[in-house]
């Protein structure tokens, strides 16, 4: 198995379920920053959400995004893949309604049709576990793998 194979089954170990991230866009070179929650699948993260909401907005007028949490960071593309009752997110629709499945309809209403799924392909990343990091270059599917302890010092 590649490293790069390697990384992405490490990937989908620790995001392949309900996490929750910074989200940034940026909208006339204005950054903003909201958190969402996501699942990942296939070198893309999926997020649940509202069309005519400003991170939407700000997809559909620059799609470029990162994602963060703790140490972890991606970079990528997103785009508004529709609303879940359309054919073309059937898969996705039953996967994230299983994944997300403590608040999925109690914050959603699929009879809106503004409710929409975003994808965040990603380009690049970084993230870690047991000790290993992992530099992934989603474009040229490479992947490089170093030491890394996470030590971070709280300052108040």
């Amino acid at each position: 198995m590649s490293v790069y194979e390697k990384s992405l089954s490490i990937l989908k170990e620790l995001f392949g379920k309900d996490c929750q991230f910074s989200l940034a866009t940026a909208c006339d070179n204005v950054p903003s920053l909201r958190v969402v929650d996501v699942y990942y699948e296939n070198s893309s993260f999926w997020i649940v959400t509202y069309s005519k909401s400003n991170k939407v907005r700000d997809i559909e007028s620059n799609p470029h995004v990162a994602l963060c949490n703790f140490l972890y960071s991606f970079s990528g593309k997103a785009y508004n893949v529709g609303h879940p009752l359309k054919e073309k997110n059937k898969v996705m629709r039953d996967k994230l309604i299983e994944i997300f499945e403590p608040w999925y309809f109690a914050h959603n209403d699929e009879n809106d049709s503004n409710m929409c799924y975003v994808k965040v392909e990603l380009t690049s990343g970084f993230f870690y576990k047991d000790g290993t990091g992992y530099k992934v270059d989603f474009i040229e599917k490479t992947a490089e793998e170093f030491p890394f302890e996470p030590n971070i010092i709280g300052v108040s």
